[in-house]
């Protein structure tokens, strides 16, 4: 296989919450395989430290902040890629937040919350970027779903919950957009320290517990995923859609591991 099916020059890639953790290093791998990469959040500062980032690569970027809770921030981002690089060809859906309490005690607020970031904020980049792509007639749409899409962690209900949604919401997508020439596919990342997560992991019962199960006995770490992201936004994956390539070390093929 060449490695000309890997390179994505000639392509741009939005990649939203692609200011930190996993989000981050998509970011920057898209760049390193070619990509215009503008990574956007809500943070104008993070924006632009990840820009510099991304132009140490020799990679093209723009600085522009948003906010997946917020349409009308995901549609001024479009505009303003379109507008400097003619075509958004890759989208990246990594924005996420989660919060560790008994399911029970969970308050509606808080369930809403999750719910509006993980899976209605995915949605929304996907409708808003899904509908020009379709009109492009080309693209690849990249969600980031989780183990929690399959398994239950404990008392992390809501997240579980909107990453099974995202992994669903993906596949429907790929079935409605897949005649238009537009790809949607789903990275199921394994235990990556985050800061997202990284007090549920780091030095804890948890985190010992999901070693344990993770057949190559380690964490992930956080450049691990951009290889898998590269290919699902390349010509490498260009029959692949409404898959959900789990990078986990192994953890969902496990059952005793000692």
């Amino acid at each position: 296989m060449s490695a000309t099916l890997f390179d994505l020059s000639g392509c741009c890639a939005v990649v939203l919450g692609g200011t930190s953790g996993l989000g981050r290093e998509i970011a920057l791998g898209l760049a390193q395989a070619g990509a215009a990469v503008v990574a956007s959040s809500r943070r104008a500062e993070h924006v632009d430290q990840v820009a510099r980032e991304i132009e140490e690569t020799g990679a093209q970027t723009m600085r522009k902040a948003s906010d997946v809770l917020q349409r009308e921030t995901l549609v001024e981002l479009q505009n303003e890629v379109v507008k400097k690089f003619g075509a958004v060809h890759i989208l990246v859906n990594c924005a996420g937040v989660t919060a560790r309490l008994p399911t029970l005690d969970c308050p509606e607020e808080l369930w809403q919350q999750i719910f509006d970031t993980n899976l209605t904020g995915t949605l929304r980049a996907c409708q808003i970027f899904g509908a020009r792509m379709l009109k492009q007639g080309n693209g690849s749409i990249i969600n980031i779903a989780s183990l929690s899409s399959f398994v239950a962690f404990h008392e992390v209900a809501a997240y579980g919950a909107s990453k099974a949604g995202v992994a669903a919401l993906t596949r429907s997508l790929a079935v409605e957009f897949a005649p238009r020439g537009v790809r949607v596919n789903a990275i199921a990342p394994g235990i990556f320290p985050t800061a997202l997560n990284g007090d549920l992991l780091s030095g804890t019962p948890r985190g010992d517990e999901e070693i344990l199960r993770t057949p190559m006995a380690r964490f992930g770490s956080p450049e691990e995923v951009a290889g898998a992201a590269v290919f699902l936004a390349s010509r490498a994956s260009s029959f692949v859609t409404g898959e959900i390539l789990v990078v986990d070390g192994g953890y969902l093929a496990s059952g005793v591991n000692q």
